[in-house]
């Protein structure tokens, strides 16, 4: 009998054969340097977007 996961076919992104993946592993962990790397353009998006609502809220308010 062939080994099946719990997950269901297609709703999942764990890697596992039967949702399409190769069944290889996959890191879950980053590095604090991996971290910071994805963090620190989220953050400048982040604030653009502050800056966006406020210029918006300050053309509401004319």
């Amino acid at each position: 009998m062939e080994e099946q996961c719990d997950c269901k076919k297609g709703s999942c992104d764990c890697g596992c054969e039967c949702c399409g993946g190769d069944g290889s592993f996959e890191r879950r962990y980053l590095t604090k340097a991996e971290q910071i790397e994805e963090l620190e353009p989220y953050l400048a998006d982040l604030k653009l977007e502050v800056q966006a609502v406020e210029e918006h809220l300050a053309d509401l308010r004319k």
